[in-house]
């Protein structure tokens, strides 16, 4: 071969090189996010658990894309969300903001692995087998957001112990979830001596009739249960609430910093950063079958004593004591 001949043939298979690499490299995987919420509302959850992500070594953009799928508040739209994060198709699916993502994920695969966080027991739900071994390929989080709601009543009546019929307000787009609050929570009442009325609402004009609903039937206080749109909403109730000077108990601490009264329930942020944790790991291949159910452990009690002040309210010392925040 002449040298000529012999140096055109090394420059064409030195350009090579780096295309046959790059095509030899494995694809950035996909994790398919699942909401029935809106990307405004929950930008603080999706901050902690891209952090959970980057604590396994992943980093969006860098070595894992997200692929989001929000429903804004209208849970119909969970399936069809689903269907197209299947067909994609995605390493894995993320289903947040409750049980009915993670069902309506469970529904539409058996085979792509699911990361969920709900805040009711999941084997009850039939998501999982049982916590310690979960089966199938679904594992996550529960934050027992349902398991507190005669902890939520009874710390309503201890900050307002005049109140005695109290308005429970549910999600009726989420129907296994308003009626799991309504029966624990009637059940509850019955226990320590007060009524309710369930209001229902699954839009921004129902919020508004719910409220214009307590105001009629004069009821002294709310009780807003645990759901995605909610949280979403969590301005509105909070401006509601106060316009009508009704006390209110909410489900996690996002409700009193948006100018709510009081909630109680486990931190959101830190199961949202440890599902990122989760979903980090099975990409790097383990098994959500041999993935045991995190129980959520960490619970904030966080009152506003502005709302309180503003509501004519004297919160009790012992409660002051007991609160994670008090926010002045």
């Amino acid at each position: 071969m002449k040298r000529r001949q012999f140096i055109t043939l090394l420059g064409s298979a030195a350009a090579a090189w780096p295309l046959a690499a790059r095509a030899q490299q494995p694809a950035m995987p996909v994790i398919g996010l699942l909401s029935p919420a809106s990307p405004d509302s929950f930008a603080h959850f999706m901050r902690a658990f891209r952090q959970g992500l980057k604590d396994s070594g992943y980093v969006e953009g860098e070595n894992v894309a997200i692929d989001y799928r929000w429903a804004e508040g209208q849970y119909d739209r969970l399936p069809a969300l689903a269907a197209e994060l299947v067909r994609r198709p995605v390493a894995m699916i993320a289903a947040t903001g409750g049980p009915s993502s993670a069902l309506v994920a469970k529904a539409a695969t058996t085979t792509i692995p699911i990361v969920f966080n709900v805040g009711e027991d999941p084997v009850r739900l039939g998501l999982v087998a049982s916590l310690a071994r979960p089966g199938g390929n679904l594992t996550g989080i529960n934050f027992f957001s349902l398991e507190l709601v005669a902890k939520r009543l009874g710390l309503m009546h201890e900050l307002v112990p005049g109140a005695t019929r109290i308005a429970v307000l549910v999600n009726p787009a989420n129907p296994a979830n308003a009626e799991t609050t309504t029966r624990d929570a009637e059940a509850s009442a019955r226990d320590i001596g007060l009524q309710i009325k369930v209001l229902r609402a699954a839009s921004s004009s129902e919020i508004n009739a719910a409220f214009a609903t307590l105001v009629r039937e004069q009821l002294d206080a709310l009780f807003v249960g645990g759901d995605a749109f909610f949280t979403s909403r969590r301005v509105q109730l909070a401006v509601l609430a106060a316009r009508h000077a009704v006390p209110a108990i909410y489900p996690q601490r996002d409700f009193p910093e948006a100018g709510g009264l009081m909630s109680y329930g486990a931190s959101l942020a830190d199961t949202y950063r440890q599902l990122g944790v989760y979903a980090g790991r099975i990409l790097k291949g383990a098994k959500p079958a041999d993935f045991p159910v995190e129980q959520a452990s960490k619970f904030e009690l966080v009152i506003n004593a502005e709302t309180a002040k503003a509501l004519g309210l004297d919160v009790p010392p012992t409660l002051l004591a007991r609160a994670d925040e008090v926010i002045e």
